[in-house]
C-alpha cells in the first residue's frame, strides 16, 4: 500500500511539475519576447529616412546597453543595396537578416550566429518606411543567457518543492498505512494469545470501530467451533454410555453361557445399532450445519419421500399440497431424513390416509403432516421424542424416528411439534425449518 501509495504520489507529481514547468516556461519566454518586441516597435517608431535614402533613428533607445559592446542587448536595420545600421554594442559585428518575410508581422527565433557561447534571441520585422519604397528589415536581439537563467531557477525552486511535496505526501500516506493497519497487529496478537492459552476470545476494546465486525465474527467463529467441539465431546460420551450397557449384557451373557445367548446378542446388537444411527445422524447434521449456502427445495424432498413411502405402503394414500416453491436452509439428504420419519411414521401408524402440506410461515418454511390414524395421547407426545420411546411395539421400529428428526430440526434452528389434525383426525407432525432466500 506505501509503495503503491508512493509510486501514485510521483506519477501525479512528475506530471504536474511537467505541466508547471511548461507554464511557467512559457509565461516568462511570453514576456521576455514582449519586451523584445516592444523595443522593437519604439525603434520602428522612431525611424525615418534622410535625403540620401538612408535609415536614421531620429531619437535614441533609452536602454544602455545598445550603446555597450557585446553587452547582449543589439540592434539593426537592413536592407537590400544598403549598408546596414547597426547599434554601437554589436562593435564591428552584424546581425544575419536572413530571408524576407511576406508579411509584415514580427517574427521570433532563436540563432547562434555568434557562436554556441551566445545564444541570440531575435525579433524581427520588414517595414517600408514613409516617402520610401525600400523593404527595411528591423530587428533586435537579446542573449538568451539571462532568459535561460530565470528558467533554470523556475525549474530548480519548482523541483525542489515538489520534491518536498513528494516525501511529506508519502510520510504522510506511510504513517497512515502504517496507523490503519496497526489495528490488525493486535488482532495478530489475540488470535496468538487465543492459540497460546492466555485468553479465549479477541478483546475489543483495544480496537477502532472498523475492525470490529472482523472481530465479532472471529468470536462468533470460536464459539461456533467450542459448541461443535463440545457437542462431538458430549455426542461421543453419550454414544459410549449408550452401547456400555448392551455391551456389558452381551459380556455378561457370554461369560455365564448362558442359553439364550443367540437372543440376548441380537436384541443388544439391535439395540446399539439404534444407538449408532441416532448420534451418526445428529453427527451429519451437526457437520452440515455450517455450511451458509445450504439449500433445499422443499417439494422436490417431499416428492422424493413420498415415491420411496409409496413403494414399502402402496395401500396408503399420500396426497400433498401447498407452496412448491418453498426453499429451507437445511441439507437435502437431512431435510429427506426428516420429512421420511415423519411420513414413514403416519403411513405407518395412520389408517391409510396421509395428507402433506408446506406452507411459508414468515421466516420459516413449515411442512405439515397429518394422518387419519388414532393419534397420539397430549401427555405423551413429549415422552415420545424420546430415544427408543414406542407407544405401539406391535409394529417394527427402533423408536429413534422423532428422536432425529427433533435433533436434526433443532440444530438447524428449527422445531417439530406434535398436534391433533382437525381435518383427518389422527396425528399432525408441524415441522418448522428456516427459510431460505
Amino acid at each position: 500500500m506505501i509503495g503503491i501509495a508512493a509510486a501514485w504520489i510521483l506519477l501525479l507529481l512528475a506530471l504536474g511539475g511537467v505541466g508547471l514547468d511548461r507554464v511557467l516556461t512559457r509565461a516568462i519566454t511570453q514576456n521576455f519576447d514582449d519586451q523584445l518586441d516592444y523595443v522593437l516597435t519604439a525603434m520602428i517608431a522612431s525611424a525615418e529616412t534622410d535625403d540620401l535614402g538612408e535609415v536614421r533613428l531620429n531619437r535614441p533607445l533609452g536602454d544602455q546597453r545598445f550603446l555597450e559592446p557585446a553587452s547582449g542587448l543589439y540592434w539593426q536595420i537592413s536592407a537590400g543595396g544598403h549598408e546596414a545600421f547597426p547599434s554601437r554594442s554589436l562593435w564591428d559585428r552584424r546581425l544575419d537578416p536572413g530571408p524576407p518575410h511576406r508579411d509584415r508581422q514580427s517574427h521570433i527565433y532563436d540563432s547562434k550566429q555568434f557562436g554556441e557561447k551566445e545564444t541570440l534571441r531575435i525579433v524581427e520585422r520588414d517595414i517600408t518606411l514613409p516617402f520610401s519604397k525600400t523593404v527595411w528589415r528591423f530587428q533586435v536581439a537579446q542573449s538568451r543567457d539571462g532568459l535561460d537563467t530565470q528558467i533554470a531557477t523556475i525549474r530548480k525552486t519548482v523541483l525542489r518543492s515538489f520534491a518536498l511535496l513528494a516525501l511529506g505526501l508519502i510520510i504522510m500516506a506511510a504513517l497512515q498505512t502504517l496507523y490503519g493497519l496497526w489495528p490488525l497487529r493486535r488482532l495478530r496478537e489475540g488470535v496468538a494469545a487465543m492459540r497460546s492459552g492466555r485468553a479465549s476470545r479477541i478483546e475489543q476494546a483495544r480496537l477502532p470501530n472498523e475492525v470490529a465486525p472482523l472481530v465479532d465474527e472471529l468470536n462468533e467463529l470460536l464459539a461456533h467451533n467450542e459448541t461443535q467441539a463440545e457437542e462431538a465431546r458430549r455426542h461421543a460420551g453419550n454414544l459410549a454410555h449408550a452401547l456400555k450397557t448392551p455391551l456389558t449384557v452381551i459380556m455378561n451373557a457370554a461369560t455365564a453361557n448362558a442359553t439364550d445367548l443367540c437372543e440376548t446378542v441380537q436384541r443388544e446388537a439391535t439395540t446399539m445399532r439404534r444407538q449408532v444411527d441416532h448420534h451418526l445422524a445428529r453427527a451429519r447434521a451437526v457437520g452440515r450445519r455450517g455450511h451458509a449456502h445450504s439449500r433445499a427445495e422443499v417439494w422436490a424432498s417431499l416428492s422424493s419421500v413420498e415415491r420411496a413411502v409409496a413403494t414399502l405402503y402402496p395401500k396408503v394414500r399420500i396426497d400433498m399440497g401447498g407452496d412448491k416453491t418453498a426453499i429451507a436452509r437445511v441439507e437435502r439428504q437431512d431435510l429427506d431424513e426428516m420429512l421420511g420419519n415423519l411420513i414413514e411414521n403416519a403411513a405407518k401408524y395412520g389408517g391409510g390416509s396421509v395428507f402433506v402440506t408446506v406452507e411459508r410461515v414468515g421466516q420459516f418454511v413449515e411442512a405439515q403432516v397429518e394422518d387419519d390414524g388414532l393419534g397420539i395421547p397430549e401427555v405423551e407426545r413429549d415422552r415420545i421424542f424420546d430415544r427408543g420411546a414406542r407407544l405401539d411395539t406391535g409394529k417394527p421400529g427402533t423408536g429413534l424416528g422423532l428422536a432425529i428428526v427433533r435433533d436434526v430440526a433443532e440444530i438447524y434452528g428449527g422445531t417439530v411439534l406434535l398436534e391433533e389434525s382437525e381435518d383427518l383426525g389422527g396425528l399432525l407432525a408441524r415441522l418448522r425449518l428456516p427459510a431460505a432466500q
